[in-house]
């Protein structure tokens, strides 16, 4: 059964990074590199802020630093736990995908702290922000798959490592909306 789910991944893998084109690799390097979400992260910050003022940006910076810890180590934990290869380190695919990158990564791949991480941000935003602004929860859901995405089309992730940690980074995100909407409703009884 595990050895068909991957045969079924290591295919679709391949299926997918293969539909890319020079042309575009330049678009999901900028995609995939973290350093390029900046600006979004900021606009949160700034939309947070204006939403909920300044003590309760705190907190949520506080929470989301929660939240990225969570989906990194236990990405961590995972792949150190499954030591699934990444396609490039794996010898039978060697020659027969692209890897757009430079450099491949770390060892394993199971699973994308790339696409957790997106994936929580996204969620987590999404509910802190839909009733503040029209369309962020879309938006947000359309930029953390689009970089989960990246992942399969630069080479250094199957699809399951990607959906895996989009579940992970949901379930988190959840968790630690949760927790925020409590402190935020502690602040608002000791202003009230």
């Amino acid at each position: 059964m595990i050895d068909t789910l991957i045969a079924y991944d290591i295919e679709l893998f391949l299926l997918l990074n293969n539909l890319g084109t020079a042309a575009w690799d330049a678009f999901w390097l900028f995609v995939t590199n973290k350093y390029s979400h900046i600006p979004l992260y900021l606009l949160l910050l700034f939309f947070t802020y204006r939403a909920f003022g300044f003590k309760k940006t705190l907190f949520t910076l506080l929470a989301v630093a929660l939240l990225i810890t969570l989906t990194d180590q236990t990405s961590n934990f995972f792949k150190y736990g499954f030591e699934r290869l990444r396609p490039c380190h794996y010898p039978d695919l060697e020659g027969i995908f692209r890897l757009v990158k430079e450099r491949c990564g770390g060892k394993y791949s199971f699973f994308s702290a790339h696409a957790a991480n997106s994936m929580a941000i996204a969620v987590f935003f999404g509910l802190l922000l839909k009733s503040k602004f029209k369309y962020v929860q879309l938006l947000l859901l359309f930029w953390g798959f689009l970089l989960g995405y990246s992942r399969i089309y630069i080479g250094v992730h199957y699809p399951l490592d990607v959906l895996t940690g989009f579940l992970v980074g949901a379930v988190y995100a959840g968790f630690c909306y949760v927790l925020l909407k409590w402190i935020f409703s502690k602040i608002e009884r000791s202003e009230g």
